[in-house]
């Protein structure tokens, strides 16, 4: 049996909801009007190290950069899989070990096939 939601259910979330905007907002206003007013040539310049600005900010980055970012953080996570299993090893037997062992063979093939495509080669081609 399918209950029915009644507004009044929503009620919780929707003055929540209202709570989180109406603090943005006073946030907002209060640290605008309250907070420094100092603007000059130098303050309002984008670099405020001292160093000029040269060049263009929109330089083209190698895409093997990026690569290399997702692969990290994509066999981060499966290393992360890992400890709840060696954690678990003994209860979950013989199943779990051959379980691992395909997760791993898996793993260790799309490694393989990073390399062989030259993924983690850091020479321009």
């Amino acid at each position: 049996m399918m209950k029915e939601y009644l507004p009044s259910d929503f009620l919780p979330i929707l003055v929540q909801l209202i709570a989180a905007i109406g603090f943005i907002i006073f946030t907002m206003i209060v640290t605008h009007s309250i907070g420094p007013k100092r603007h000059s040539v130098k303050k309002d310049d984008p670099f405020e190290c001292g160093i000029e600005a040269q060049g263009d900010a929109r330089t083209p980055i190698s895409i093997k950069y990026f690569l290399i970012a997702i692969l990290f953080v994509l066999f981060d996570v499966e290393i992360i899989f890992m400890y709840p299993w060696a954690v678990n090893f003994m209860k979950l037997g013989w199943f779990g070990f051959v379980e691992m062992i395909v997760f791993l063979a898996l793993l260790m093939s799309g490694f393989y096939y990073i390399i062989k495509k030259g993924v983690l080669s850091w020479e321009k081609e």
